[in-house]
């Protein structure tokens, strides 16, 4: 009854994003937070990108991942943070409805390319662990080329398809989202025609594209970690413990805030709980992954410590 009042109303062109409230006195400590964030983001990304890109010795599947996951990193936060700080800086929270509708297929796409690589990394991970000798023969540069064109490949197939119904959705009456971004749930609520199918075949593919990968996933880091309690060596015990802890909490943490917002979401589910779930996946993780995944690693310091003297000889000679 709702949708049908709704269609005899006038379409609006824009959305407002109410973000974070209607606090002056806050929006200025927000832009610093989120543009601080954002920079850090990027450097620290890009940075990994052009090591994988530069050298040689990094240039395994491991890091070939590694690096297309950096490089996903930049583009996921390239969809979100731009908007928002612009928001937050001059004030104007409205969007139009193509803007809006581009942002939230963009972050779809991302998002699920996001879970492909995760689980692409993962399984390169219990191959090194579980099968060491083999690992060469099983995981070379033509088999993670693959799995990497499959996650970038089969996002945009998915989510074509998604995207194809949102793009006919007509919008009225209500034009405030009350979020940071262009969301799904909070757009299609805002739509005055029939969202049924668009919910129907959202759902589905979530759960596909979502918790499919998730499953695969955590099964193996459990594989993993079940070989790690057989190493005899107490120091590479814990070593390997750690790092794979450091692993297995970034990836708990994605996935369950994505799980809960888009594969079982509630009506009751608080809006402000919402938008923190949503902090934790949009900007936390980005943001952390490459210290979790790849600073860490002897291989990357090496690589990074080796550019900088590189970085400092050739400015010692421009000096000279």
């Amino acid at each position: 009854m709702e949708k049908a009042e709704r269609k005899n109303q006038t379409p609006i062109a824009e959305f407002i994003i109410l973000g974070f409230g209607d606090v002056p006195e806050l929006q200025p400590l927000l832009f610093l937070v989120f543009l601080v964030i954002y920079i850090v983001t990027v450097a620290g990304n890009s940075l990994l990108v052009v090591l994988v890109v530069t050298d040689r010795r990094l240039r395994t599947p491991m890091y070939y991942f590694l690096g297309n996951f950096s490089c996903l990193e930049t583009c996921y936060s390239s969809a979100i943070l731009p908007r928002l700080l612009a928001s937050l800086l001059t004030g104007d929270r409205t969007i139009s409805i193509k803007g809006c509708l581009l942002q939230l297929s963009v972050f779809g796409v991302m998002a699920v390319i996001e879970n492909l690589l995760l689980t692409a990394m993962s399984y390169d991970r219990y191959l090194a662990i579980r099968h060491p000798l083999r690992y060469a023969a099983l995981m070379n540069g033509k088999v993670s080329c693959q799995l990497v064109t499959v996650s970038w490949i089969g996002s945009f197939m998915f989510c074509t398809i998604v995207s194809v119904l949102l793009w006919q959705l007509t919008f009225c009456d209500s034009k405030e989202i009350d979020h940071f971004f262009c969301d799904f749930l909070p757009v299609i609520k805002l739509s005055c025609g029939d969202t049924q199918n668009l919910q129907l075949v959202t759902i589905t593919f979530s759960g596909l594209m979502t918790v499919v990968p998730c499953l695969l996933t955590l099964a193996s880091y459990v594989c993993i970690i079940t070989t790690i309690l057989r190493i005899p060596s107490t120091t590479s015990r814990q070593k390997a413990f750690s790092t794979c802890s450091s692993h297995l909490i970034t990836v708990t943490i994605f996935y369950g805030t994505r799980i809960t917002i888009y594969v079982v979401p509630t009506a009751n589910t608080p809006k402000d709980l919402h938008k923190i779930l949503s902090l934790c996946y949009t900007v936390l993780t980005p943001l952390i992954n490459p210290v979790i995944y790849s600073l860490r690693n002897k291989e990357v310091k090496e690589s990074l410590r080796k550019a900088l003297l590189k970085l400092v000889a050739i400015r010692n000679r421009r000096r000279v």
